[in-house]
């Protein structure tokens, strides 16, 4: 069997090579037809589209993508052609948990936010949007739940529209897959409309997907004062983000919320398993991530501890001095466990 790999997919190189005959690995932006025609299966991240232009004519079978968001692939292509195909939904959920913490006690530590009398509002409450729901709660936060597909199945008790976060959130956070169009549609569910509503100026956070938030929206609303600060991880045109925008949020960086350890880990695992149930092939040993650097003194106190495993500050000066090295600084992401 002859898989090809995106190169940065961590821990994955014993493992496949176990199952696989022949792997080939190549930079996600690189994923040619030629490249792929012979290939039975692939495994990609979000740099890949898998279109037709991509797999029209190859022996391709299966598409797995170590990624919980799938918009990258051409379900309805595939569903056509037979092609099988899997994600990760879950896979770093508690990764970007522990991202958002870590923006929360910043805010807290740097901005004076008491968050024992802060609402947040969580757009999204899937995977990561519950894991966010854990640690706002935790924190002592007020949480409010908008998720109108889930609202629609189990009933409205217990969630709110986004018109109440609107009018009710100091912290806004955005964990929504993209959908363009229909009724639930996310594309700029963010806009310019949106921010003229807002009644708090309140913080916006996107982890999400980039063109949640429309992004000129947001300078606008930074501009004159309806928001009171942001933190973007995902921006509309990656990697050629607003650099007006990147200068102007609190914390900037570079799509990597969900690019812990220990998040990677469960994402190569997942695509493994996905595959080798679609080939009938035995599932390899799980994959682990490294330990963290021996010697390493953590804080006794909580909130310290949290920010010296992950402080979103360092990524966030890396991308503000470097914008043009944007891919680079997600592909070299050092080491980060939870």
């Amino acid at each position: 069997m002859r898989v090809i790999v995106d190169d940065k997919i961590p821990y994955i190189n014993t493992a496949i090579a176990q199952v696989a005959d022949e792997v080939v690995y190549a930079p996600g932006s690189k994923f040619t037809p030629e490249l792929v025609k012979d290939a039975d299966a692939l495994i990609v991240r979000t740099r890949t589209l898998c279109n037709s232009d991509l797999l029209e004519g190859s022996k391709v079978q299966f598409v797995g993508t170590a990624t919980i968001g799938f918009d990258h692939i051409d379900t309805a292509y595939l569903a056509q052609k037979g092609i099988a195909w899997g994600n990760c939904p879950g896979c770093n959920a508690t990764s970007v948990a522990q991202y958002i913490k870590s923006v929360l006690l910043l805010l807290k530590r740097e901005h004076g936010l008491s968050l024992t009398d802060t609402t947040i509002g969580i757009v999204g409450v899937g995977h990561v949007g519950k894991e966010i729901q854990t640690v706002a709660g935790q924190l002592g936060m007020r949480v409010m739940l908008n998720d109108p597909p889930r609202a629609e199945k189990e009933g409205w008790a217990g969630f709110s529209t986004l018109q109440q976060l609107m009018e009710q959130c100091d912290v806004i956070t955005f964990h929504t897959p993209l959908v363009r169009g229909g009724k639930h549609s996310t594309y700029h569910l963010a806009d310019r409309t949106f921010f003229g509503k807002l009644s708090r100026k309140p913080y916006i956070i996107n982890s999400s997907r980039g063109e949640v938030v429309d992004n000129e929206a947001l300078f606008e609303a930074l501009e004159n004062g309806t928001v009171r600060q942001a933190v973007i991880d995902t921006w509309e045109n990656e990697p050629q983000l607003s650099l007006g925008l990147l200068d102007k949020v609190y914390i900037g960086t570079p799509h990597i919320a969900g690019y812990s350890a220990d998040g990677k880990a469960n994402a190569t695992n997942m695509v493994l398993e996905a595959m080798c149930r679609h080939f009938n092939l035995p599932v390899p040993a799980k994959v682990l991530p490294p330990d963290l650097p021996a010697g390493l003194q953590l804080s006794d106190d909580a909130e310290e501890r949290a920010l010296q495993l992950y402080n979103p500050h360092n990524d966030s000066i890396a991308l503000k001095r470097n914008p043009e090295k944007f891919e680079e600084l997600r592909g070299n992401y050092p080491l980060r466990r939870e």
